[in-house]
């Protein structure tokens, strides 16, 4: 049965939304998964989509898939760059990931408006302001 199957919880992988400027001096935005486990991850799949409403009207971006075949130990990897024009909207990254033989699976969402300056805090993995979402 699907109630006995137990997942286990996801620790020390995060998601990050940063900001860096371009060689115009333009900001781009760029999300970034990272790896604080001692260990490798192995054959990660990101699916990411964002989605809401805006002036009473829904809204849905494609959903585009990321395959990572190793995120090193203590490291950290660009999933994606992320257009400032989506972060009204719910935007959900799915990570599914091996660690040896066992599948870790877990849900990061950046809610409305929640990437924003008066968010950024100093992500010291990255050494770079950004968003961070656990």
């Amino acid at each position: 049965m699907i109630k006995d199957i137990q997942l286990p919880v996801v620790k020390n992988v995060t998601l990050a939304v940063i900001r860096e400027k371009n060689i115009l001096l333009q900001d781009e935005w760029k999300v970034y998964i990272i790896n604080s486990n001692n260990v490798p991850l192995e054959n990660t799949l990101v699916a990411s989509t964002g989605y809401g409403e805006k002036d009473g009207e829904k809204q849905k971006t494609s959903t585009i898939r990321h395959f990572l075949q190793t995120v090193a130990a203590n490291s950290s990897v660009m999933i994606e760059p992320i257009d400032s024009g989506v972060f009204h909207l719910n935007n959900e990254y799915w990570v599914s990931y091996y660690i040896g033989q066992q599948i870790y699976d877990k849900r990061f969402v950046f809610v409305p408006d929640s990437i924003r300056e008066e968010n950024l805090t100093f992500i010291k993995e990255l050494e770079r302001e950004g968003v961070l979402h656990s």
